[in-house]
């Protein structure tokens, strides 16, 4: 059908009906192009779920007496002792049977680097102390994975010099422990977990160099 075709007062007296057809044509597609327009999907899309995190997981808060105003002491860091923070959360649901704890730099480079990977903590565990073994297993029967610099337990933020780095600390309820072995990788301690998260904490803090 061609909409831009002349109409004639020819066509429009032979046949009145075809005329007034194609004026009412006209009409709908006129009508209809801003609601085809408003049915784009230009919104944002909604930022991906973390891995294992279900999407009505229950909040825990984290906290850390070592990181005061948000910033990462250089005690923490590759700068300075590199030694692990203390942590502390809010209980977790009744029925969890082991916590994850993961530290990441979303501002890295290459992508996401992977500082600390702490799994199986027992349930009943409420905070870590400062300064923790760099073991492959720990005391209570918790298990630390490899970070990426390929070292066991917990790698302190060093981001290049000049820059700002934000680290994120991740606490994960879940509704198992993980079959997994010490020395396991962050992608491999998510994908165990997945689908068993019944809660989880996050925690920000920058450090600068």
């Amino acid at each position: 059908m061609h909409l831009c075709e002349p109409i004639s007062t020819a066509a429009y007296i032979s046949n009145p009906a075809g005329f007034m057809l194609r004026i009412l044509l006209i009409l709908a597609l006129f009508l209809a192009a801003p609601f085809l327009a408003g049915c784009r999907h230009n919104d944002p899309p909604e930022p991906a779920a973390a891995p294992g995190a279900a999407a009505h997981a229950a909040a825990l808060t984290l906290s850390s007496s070592s990181l005061q105003n948000g910033t990462i002491p250089k005690e923490l860091t590759c700068d300075g002792s590199d030694q692990s923070p203390a942590l502390a959360w809010s209980a977790p649901p009744p029925e969890t049977k082991s916590l994850v704890l993961t530290e990441t730099d979303p501002d890295a480079p290459g992508g996401t680097f992977t500082h600390w990977v702490l799994f199986n903590l027992p349930a009943n565990t409420t905070g870590l102390p400062a300064n923790l073994p760099k073991q492959e297993q720990l005391a209570d029967g918790s298990r630390q994975g490899r970070n990426d610099f390929g070292k066991i337990g917990y790698g302190g933020s060093c981001p290049p010099r000049g820059t700002t780095h934000r680290y994120f600390f991740d606490l994960f309820a879940l509704d198992s422990n993980l079959n997994v072995p010490p020395g396991t990788t962050r992608a491999q301690v998510e994908e165990a977990m997945n689908t068993h998260v019944l809660a989880r904490g996050k925690l920000m803090a920058r450090y600068s160099r």
